[in-house]
């Protein structure tokens, strides 16, 4: 493993566990200071006692974070200088599920909570960053998590894939903005990766989806995604701004028919709720 990230100081959100947690796990090996913000304070718990273990504690600091709150959003960056001193690195990727349904039965609060959870953080997220970035006048990278959902029809429900269009549209507008100080803007656009929010527990039946509709048979692992956020967050990308980095076995390039085939979207025809991902909040949902 290289050492493209020593010295530097990482914020990532939704760090307690799939995609976040191996790109904390990433970038603590690349030499980054690491600052996780995340809404399970219990996975949080677990982090934390598990870097102890392996001596990286001094390295990294955990906040419980409700990444749609600004205030926990501004505590989060304040953290970062308190502890590390500066900010180089913000990785915007706390996600849930979000609504489901049909769009003539999907509750307005559900769809809400959604966007505010999806696109509203990286707002947030970019706001706060770009605060401490700017004045500090060396630049730094913003990563942001989309979804191939949101770059297309088919790959997941309505208010997901929406709000993902926005977090894609949402890096590139900052992308150009925030160029002059040397700041870097991208998405990662994640294809089926096998973490709790994906596969909601039934990991076989989501590899039958994956070998049927993927062209390349490996399966999509939170590493495949903090290797792309590593490159992001490094050197090596520093004429690298406002892209959507596709990161999908080929999903996206073979046509994704995602929706309704996973066990966790069989049945959206006749279902209606909420999913929170691995929040540690109770998903909703009532039969029509």
């Amino acid at each position: 493993m290289s050492n493209r990230l020593t010295g530097k100081v990482a914020i990532i959100t939704g760090g307690a566990s799939g995609m976040g947690l191996a790109t904390v796990k990433r970038f603590l090996e690349e030499g980054a200071s690491v600052v996780v913000g995340d809404l399970n304070a219990e996975n949080g718990r677990a982090l934390m006692e598990a870097m102890k273990k392996t001596g990286n504690a001094e390295n990294i600091r955990f906040t419980r974070t409700d990444v749609s709150v600004e205030d926990d959003v501004a505590a989060m960056t304040d953290l970062a200088i308190e502890a590390f001193g500066r900010l180089d690195i913000v990785f915007n990727n706390a996600g849930i599920g979000g609504a489901f349904g049909p769009i003539t039965e999907i509750e307005v609060d559900d769809w809400d909570i959604t966007f505010n959870v999806l696109v509203r953080s990286v707002f947030l997220g970019t706001k706060h960053a770009a605060r401490v970035m700017i004045p500090q006048g060396e630049g730094g990278s913003i990563i942001n998590t989309a979804s191939i959902a949101g770059m297309g029809g088919g790959a997941g429900p309505q208010a997901y894939s929406a709000a993902k269009a926005a977090v894609v549209n949402l890096s590139k507008t900052t992308a150009v903005e925030l160029a002059e100080n040397s700041i870097r803007v991208n998405a990662i656009c994640p294809g089926l990766i096998f973490t709790p929010l994906m596969h909601s527990g039934n990991e076989e039946q989501a590899e039958e989806v994956v070998s049927e509709l993927q062209p390349l048979k490996k399966r999509g692992e939170g590493s495949d995604i903090a290797a792309m956020a590593a490159f992001l967050a490094s050197d090596d990308s520093l004429f690298v701004s406002g892209q959507e980095h596709i990161v999908d076995g080929g999903l996206l390039a073979a046509g994704p028919r995602v929706q309704g085939r996973l066990h966790n979207s069989r049945n959206l025809h006749r279902t209606v709720g909420m999913a929170y991902g691995s929040t540690g909040q109770t998903a909703s949902a009532r039969r029509l």
